[in-house]
C-alpha cells in the first residue's frame, strides 16, 4: 500500500551537512530554515519517515491537545539520555507509565511546598555572593550553576554538608562540564562515539562518573529509607513516602532515575537561564533601571513568596526564557497512526518537532522579537501556544513553577545589593551545551556595590 501524505514544503538537503549546522549553529539551522518556508517545514529523510517543524501556534495547539495515542513521546532509543537518566526517567516513559510517574512527582513541585524552599534558596544565593569580591572578575555561569547545584542538593536530596554532599557536588559539576564541553556535545549526535573504549574516552569517561555518582546516590536512598523521623521536606523523602494507586513505592531504581533527571532539567537550564538574565539587566540600562527601581521595594525582611509576586522580576524572568530559550524543541513526537495538523495530512512514522525558538520569534506574535522587550509581558498575557520555554501538552516540564520562582528570588537577592557588568561589553549569542543552548562558557562579570552608603 501506497503511503499518502501531503507535508510542508522544506529543504532537501544531506543529513551531514543539516546534522554539521544543527551542532554548530543551532540558532540560524532553524531560522534559516523558517525564513525560506515559514513557520511549518519539512526536513526530508532518506525514507519514508521525516521530520516536520511547527511553530504557527495553530499547529502547537492541535498537537498539544492531540489524544496521547496519537504519538510516541518519550526518549527510548536516546542512548545518552538512558545513560545518564536512566530508564525509568519520566522524560524515557511514554503512555500509561508516563503518566502514572507524572501524577506522583508533581505535587512536591506546587503549592506551599514548592514556596518553602524560598529562604532556602535566598540563603544559599547569599552564601555564594559572599565569596565575591567587589571589582574582581568572575565567571557568572560558574557562580550560577553553584547555586543551583546547592538548591537541587538541598531541595531535592536533602543534603547540605558533609563529606556525601561534598563528593556528590564534585561529581555531578564534573560531569555535567564534561558533557557540556564541544567534544563531548557532538558524541550525542553519532552513534558510533557512543561506545567506552576505556577511561580515556569521552563515553567511558561519562560512563565511570555516573557509576561513582550512582554508588553516591543510592547510598543516599537507603540512609534515608532507615531514618524514623517522618517530617522532612525535601524531595527525596516525599517520593519515598509517595504511593501508586495500587500502594507501591517507588524502587530505589526509580528514585535514582528521578532524582538524576531533576537534577539535570533543573540546575543545568537554570543555570543558564540566569546567566542570561544577567547578560540583558546588564546589556540595558533601562531594564536595569527599571528592575532597580522594583527592587529597592525590598528588604531582607521581604517574604520570598512576596518577591517572586513583583511585576517587573518576572517580566524579565519571562522575557529571558522567551529570547533565547535553554532547550530550543519541545520533545520530538512520532505519528502512530496518521494524523492531520493545520491541513497537513501526516503518516504514521513522521517525526513532529515543535520549535520553541520559532514561536517565540514569530513577528505576529512578539514584534520585534529581536528585542529585549520585558514590557511586552506586562501589556499581554501570551497562550501556551504562543510562549513554552517549558515545552507543552503532556511533556510540558513538571519543575516549570520550581525553576520560575528560583529564578526570581536568586536575581532579586543579588541585584538588591549589587550590580554586576560584564568585562567584555560585547553582544554574545548562544553555543550549544549538551543538549541545550548557553551563553558563552568564559562570560566574566564584575560586582560592583550597588547602593551608595
Amino acid at each position: 500500500m501506497t503511503l499518502t501524505y501531503n507535508l510542508p514544503h522544506g529543504p532537501r538537503v544531506s543529513r551531514w551537512r543539516r546534522l554539521f549546522k544543527f551542532i554548530t549553529q543551532p540558532i540560524e539551522y532553524v531560522e534559516d530554515f523558517a525564513q525560506v518556508y515559514g513557520d511549518n517545514f519539512t526536513i526530508w529523510g532518506s525514507r519514508e519517515t521525516h521530520l516536520v517543524y511547527f511553530s504557527h501556534p495553530q499547529a502547537l495547539e492541535q498537537i498539544f491537545t492531540a489524544n496521547a495515542d496519537c504519538f510516541e513521546t518519550g526518549g527510548g532509543g536516546s542512548q545518552i539520555l538512558e545513560l545518564l537518566l536512566g530508564n525509568n526517567s519520566l522524560i524515557l516513559l511514554d503512555g500509561d507509565r508516563h503518566q502514572r510517574q507524572r501524577q506522583l512527582l508533581t505535587p512536591p513541585f506546587h503549592g506551599e511546598r514548592m514556596r518553602a524552599y524560598g529562604q532556602t534558596i535566598r540563603n544559599i544565593t547569599q552564601q555564594v555572593m559572599d565569596e565575591w569580591q567587589i571589582g574582581k572578575p568572575f565567571n557568572i555561569r560558574t557562580s550560577m550553576q553553584e547555586i543551583t547545584m546547592r538548591v537541587i542538593l538541598r531541595v531535592v536530596f536533602g543534603v547540605d554538608e558533609g563529606s556525601l554532599f561534598q563528593e556528590l557536588r564534585e561529581l555531578l559539576t564534573d560531569l555535567l562540564d564534561f558533557m557540556g564541553s564541544p567534544l563531548v556535545s557532538t558524541t550525542f549526535f553519532f552513534s558510533f562515539l557512543q561506545k567506552d573504549l576505556g577511561a580515556w574516552s569521552p563515553w567511558g569517561k561519562m560512563v565511570r562518573l555516573i557509576h561513582r555518582i550512582d554508588q553516591l546516590i543510592y547510598t543516599l536512598i537507603a540512609e534515608r529509607r532507615t531514618e524514623s523521623e517522618q517530617n522532612r521536606q525535601d524531595i527525596l523523602s516525599l517520593l519515598i513516602s509517595a504511593r501508586y494507586d495500587d500502594g507501591q513505592p517507588m524502587s530505589d531504581a526509580e528514585l535514582r532515575d528521578e532524582l538524576m533527571t531533576m537534577l539535570v532539567a533543573g540546575h543545568e537550564t537554570t543555570a543558564s537561564a540566569l546567566t542570561w538574565a544577567f547578560y540583558w539587566v546588564d546589556q540595558l540600562p533601562a531594564v536595569r533601571e527599571k528592575l532597580s527601581t522594583e527592587l529597592d521595594t525590598i528588604n531582607t525582611n521581604t517574604e520570598p513568596n512576596d518577591i517572586a509576586k513583583l511585576p517587573y522580576l518576572t517580566a524579565v524572568c519571562q522575557e529571558t526564557l522567551r529570547f533565547y530559550p535553554i532547550v530550543i524543541n519541545a520533545f520530538f513526537r512520532q505519528v502512530k497512526k496518521p494524523i492531520k495538523i493545520m491541513g497537513y495530512e501526516l503518516p504514521k512514522g513522521t517525526i513532529i518537532s515543535p520549535s520553541i525558538y520559532l514561536a517565540h520569534h514569530r513577528e505576529a506574535v512578539y514584534p520585534q522579537s529581536k528585542q529585549f522587550r520585558p514590557e511586552r509581558f506586562l501589556a499581554k498575557q501570551f497562550s501556551p501556544y504562543e510562549y513554552l520555554p517549558f515545552g507543552g501538552g503532556n511533556r510540558r516540564c513538571i519543575g516549570l513553577a520550581f525553576a520560575q520562582y528560583e529564578m526570581k528570588i536568586v536575581l532579586a537577592t543579588i541585584l538588591s545589593q549589587f550590580q554586576l557588568s560584564l568585562v567584555k561589553k560585547r553582544p554574545v549569542k548562544p553555543v550549544r551545551r549538551g543538549l541545550t543552548l548557553a551563553a558563552p562558557a568564559g562570560m566574566k562579570m564584575i560586582v560592583n556595590t550597588y547602593k551608595s552608603s
